[in-house]
């Protein structure tokens, strides 16, 4: 288990017995015990922040399908659920099929699928569940409804539109319909529609903010007028993201909302999204001290994701890390007199959490200076 034996053909002894010692940080075991480079939630922290995304949807008619690429979490993704979601997004076909295995049956791939392969393992998915996947795109949609056919599913699907992030999706409008129709003639179920303005959700909050979502969304909900004119109805509208959930929350014709950053929140969302506080943090060691110049700690981009910008140091103002190398990370004492030395812990915030979470095995949830929670991450 963990990186070394995953890494390794043929484990040695002594990967073996790294394995053992850090099985060893389980609950119970204090902050200051962990093996580094550590991923940290602070528990409080996401309670809250789950809390506050629930109690927003309890009183609308849009629901909220968190995202579950944000933290690839069975169990948070279950704690979601029993606070009020009805159903989990994700990103790719295995996470649909971990979530189904998990219980968790209402599911979106928010994302197109094409190949043989993929197509027939959603098929024998869609057997087991009513698992629903994004389609832009007439073949994949011949595909989907010849393998539905030879093996007697009935394969749920959502038009994917392209609200302007210029991704994947088809143009709102005619093309909507004319995709919409062949769904619907080839066979498959069709669900309805989705689009993501993910270009605008780390806009400064304000009016010019509302705006462009609203006009996005509403490109999204005059496709859905336009199909339900043509006689096919439109179940599901989903879009939306952690920066702009209170906008699309509210949109009429809107059902369903994709937040998923808001559980866990990483400094790099935090701006835009602030009624959530940021959770998610990295462990690491000081290994290495040049006295008024630098300190070097254990978690570089092995641990870290620096994809969006440098992370910073938690709770200590008088450091600011300056480098991500593949195993460290270069910290400027900027302040002399700072307390800190070779050998001690600190902790240094998440900066992008979709680009972190991936490269831990498990995050520790931790409550007063204690791991009260190990959550198996998703691989």
């Amino acid at each position: 288990m963990g990186q070394i034996l995953s890494q390794t053909a043929y484990p040695t002894k002594r990967a073996l017995s790294v394995g053992r010692r850090r099985d060893k940080c389980m609950k119970g075991t204090k902050l200051c015990d962990l093996e580094t480079p550590a991923l940290l939630v602070d528990l409080t922290v996401m309670e809250q922040n789950l809390a506050t995304m629930a109690q927003f949807f309890r009183g609308s008619h849009v629901k909220i399908r968190p995202h579950f690429k944000n933290h690839r979490v069975l169990t948070l993704a279950a704690r979601q659920m029993e606070a009020g979601a009805i159903g989990i997004t994700c990103a790719r076909l295995w996470e649909a099929e971990a979530l189904v295995d998990h219980g968790i049956k209402n599911v979106l791939i928010a994302n197109e699928i094409a190949g043989e392969s993929m197509v027939k393992r959603f098929v024998e998915l869609s057997r087991e569940a009513p698992v629903i996947v994004a389609v832009d795109n007439a073949k994949v949609v011949a595909d989907l409804a010849r393998w539905a056919r030879n093996r007697g599913a009935e394969s749920n699907v959502l038009v994917d539109l392209d609200l302007g992030l210029k991704r994947s999706g088809i143009r709102p409008g005619g093309a909507t319909l004319a995709l919409a129709k062949a769904v619907v003639e080839e066979g498959l179920k069709f669900r309805g529609l989705m689009g993501y303005e993910g270009h605008l959700l780390s806009l400064p909050s304000g009016p010019e903010k509302e705006r462009l979502v609203r006009d996005a969304l509403q490109s999204l909900v005059e496709s859905k007028n336009l199909i339900e004119r043509a006689g096919i109805p439109v179940e599901i509208v989903s879009c939306g993201g952690t920066g702009d959930y209170s906008i699309a929350g509210r949109f009429p014709d809107v059902t369903e909302n994709q937040a998923g950053s808001f559980l866990l929140m990483g400094t790099w969302y935090a701006p835009f999204a602030p009624d959530f506080k940021v959770g998610l943090s990295v462990l690491a060691t000081v290994i290495s001290k040049t006295p008024r110049e630098r300190i070097v700690v254990d978690a570089g981009l092995k641990a870290l994701s620096g994809e969006r910008g440098l992370p910073s140091v938690k709770a200590l103002s008088g450091l600011r890390l300056v480098a991500l190398h593949a195993e460290h990370a270069v910290i400027e004492i900027v302040e002399p007199s700072v307390p800190v030395d070779v050998g001690d812990k600190i902790e240094i915030w998440v900066h992008y959490q979709d680009g972190t979470v991936h490269l831990h095995d498990r995050m520790y949830g931790i409550r007063n200076g204690v791991v009260e929670e190990v959550l198996e991450i998703e691989h």
